[in-house]
């Protein structure tokens, strides 16, 4: 007669989130980018100051077998000694100053965002210097700094 009234009313059912939810997952994400970020950080700088290490390290045992060729660190005749060549290792370049017949001191660079402030050297006595560091870091004249924090 004035409508069916045998069934009940029916609701509309909505597809989709709400706001609230929609909210909750965003502060979620924020609050694990929070956390993830530096940590990620940390790990990406540990592994790129590995290779500064490295690239020292091997050019160093370069320098040395030249000075075992030629009694000289210093350019002999036609041949030039290896760090008169900058090397790139990873995100780091590896080279020196003009070396001495006696002594030389290679240097690691970067021009990277995160490294640009690294600056490590070593010499023909492997004696090792972290000459140059970002804020919150350590210098050290008696060895390379790795670890943000760490001590000398």
């Amino acid at each position: 007669m004035f409508g069916n009234f045998s069934s009940p009313a029916r609701r509309s059912t909505s597809r989709g989130f709400t706001l609230i939810e929609l909210m909750i997952v965003v502060a979620i994400v924020g609050i694990l980018a929070a956390i993830a970020l530096p940590s990620y950080r940390s790990y990406y700088m540990r592994g790129a100051l590995a290779d500064a290490a490295t690239g020292l390290t091997m050019m160093r045992a370069d320098m040395e077998a030249y000075y075992q060729n030629f009694r000289t660190y210093a350019a002999s005749g036609s041949a030039t000694p290896p760090c008169s060549t900058p090397r790139k290792n990873g995100k780091f370049t590896i080279g020196c100053d003009a070396p001495g017949a006696s002594s030389y001191t290679l240097k690691a660079t970067s021009t990277e965002t995160l490294l640009k402030d690294f600056v490590f050297t070593v010499d023909q006595a492997d004696k090792r210097q972290t000459t140059g560091a970002p804020t919150g870091w350590n210098t050290c004249t008696s060895r390379w700094v790795m670890v943000k924090g760490e001590a000398c």
